[in-house]
């Protein structure tokens, strides 16, 4: 419940959750935040890690009584472990670049210029409705997606945006879907599977049998399962409910045909690497570069227990924009990219916005931008620049309410986002 709201909105739904629950109402959350977490009566703690390395009860009980919990999440709430990721000391000091907005007034914005640093990871921050969403994605990225890749939707109200010769590339990493059939997934989308199918065309048994890359594709006839064309799963259409995916009795939710599988790489066929879990498919391939370089960057974003071959519907929204983001990495830096996220945060557990984190600070050492609306104060607290519009939501927002580092911001008495950051950083000693 805490997706999309500031940490004062998030008290006033902390109030409410309580009256429900003094009325004799159960209340059941599953929730990140730690505001909510704090004021429960009860706590189940899930884990100790993520897919297969998780499923257990590792801890129920009060709030008090995590903190002292042997977790994850206990660490984190008693302050034992902290989201701190320092950015690397800048060698040679440039002259500081700017992307600037002028006279924003789509929605509620009130006709304002606005100044992002580049070459820095800058959070947009603000109550919920304050015209984060209309400034970031109606108008600045609409303007560039149609500046870069001649995009057809037209950019919210403003005057002009200048600073963008300094950049050569914009990359919008959302929480959408990787793909929307079973035949997509983390291995097909971070260009792995192209390396991995070379691989299997150059083994003594697919030579003899004359098979090329095409013939351990599920995209095309030849190799794959024909009854499910190489999903491995069917579609059932449910009508006035969503669709639902049942495996393939063909073939087992394995994809290919009992030719294609007869083939192995180091006793594995191409259905048994799928299924490996990107951790041990980086210990299998680490002497071949082109495919440990990729999915080192998918463990490097905590994506290490996902299967290669999990289907993109399985992938929640926070999994599909990390594996966005390790493809990212993986790519030959340009360092004059801007990076566009909107609420990276959404589903994740602190160690995984601490691992967010440093693949934003990695970008942004690369000497590329990354520009994101963000509410999580752990995340906040770690950018180079804030700019918090407000000082409400609605007609009573859209303005600069301030702007700077976030300890200058934590002094802004005005601020709802500063009075945050000042409680956070008065807890926490930099």
């Amino acid at each position: 419940p805490s997706i999309g709201l500031h940490p004062r909105d998030q008290q006033k739904l902390i109030v409410t959750l309580k009256k429900l629950r003094d009325l004799g109402n159960s209340v059941i959350v599953v929730e990140h935040d730690a505001q909510t977490m704090r004021s429960a009566d009860q706590i189940i703690d899930v884990g100790p890690g993520a897919g297969k390395f998780g499923g257990r009860i590792i801890f129920q009980g009060t709030p008090k009584e995590i903190l002292k919990a042997d977790t994850l999440t206990g660490e984190y709430l008693s302050g034992r472990k902290i989201v701190e990721v320092k950015p690397q000391p800048v060698k040679v000091k440039s002259i500081q670049k700017y992307l600037i907005v002028n006279g924003a007034k789509e929605h509620n914005l009130k006709n304002i210029d606005v100044k992002i640093p580049l070459g820095k990871f800058v959070c947009i921050t603000g109550v919920s409705g304050s015209g984060k969403s209309s400034l970031m994605n109606d108008i600045l990225a609409k303007a560039l997606l149609r500046k870069f890749y001649h995009a057809k939707e037209l950019p919210g109200d403003h005057k002009a945006i200048t600073g963008i010769e300094h950049l050569n590339k914009v990359v919008l990493v959302d929480q959408s879907p990787i793909g929307r059939t079973p035949r997509s997934n983390p291995c097909t989308y971070t260009g792995a599977f192209a390396y991995i199918r070379d691989l299997f065309t150059k083994t003594k048994e697919a030579k003899i049998r004359g098979y090329g890359p095409g013939r351990f594709s599920f995209n095309v006839k030849g190799g794959r399962c024909e009854a499910c064309e190489g999903q491995g799963m069917k579609k059932i259409e449910m009508y006035f409910l969503p669709d639902i995916y049942v495996e393939c009795q063909e073939c087992k939710g394995k994809r290919f045909n009992k030719e294609t599988l007869a083939v192995e790489y180091k006793g594995k066929n191409i259905a048994d690497i799928l299924e490996m879990t990107v951790e041990e498919s980086a210990e299998f391939f680490k002497n071949i570069p082109g495919i440990a370089d990729k999915l080192k960057t998918l463990s490097l974003v905590g994506l290490g227990y996902i299967h290669l071959g999990q289907s993109a519907i399985s992938l929640s929204g926070g999994e599909a924009q990390r594996v966005k983001l390790a493809t990212e990495l993986a790519r030959k830096a340009t360092g004059k990219s801007l990076y566009i996220l909107d609420e990276p945060t959404t589903g994740l557990h602190f160690e995984d916005i601490k691992r967010l984190v440093q693949v934003l600070r990695g970008l942004v050492e690369k000497g590329n931008t990354t520009l994101v609306i963000e509410h999580q104060i752990d995340l906040i607290a770690c950018s180079d620049w804030v700019i918090d519009l407000g000082p409400e939501g609605g007609d009573a927002g859209g303005e600069i309410v301030a702007e700077g580092t976030p300890k200058e911001i934590a002094k802004n008495r005005k601020s709802y986002t500063g009075q945050h950051l000042k409680e956070f950083f008065s807890h926490r000693t930099f």
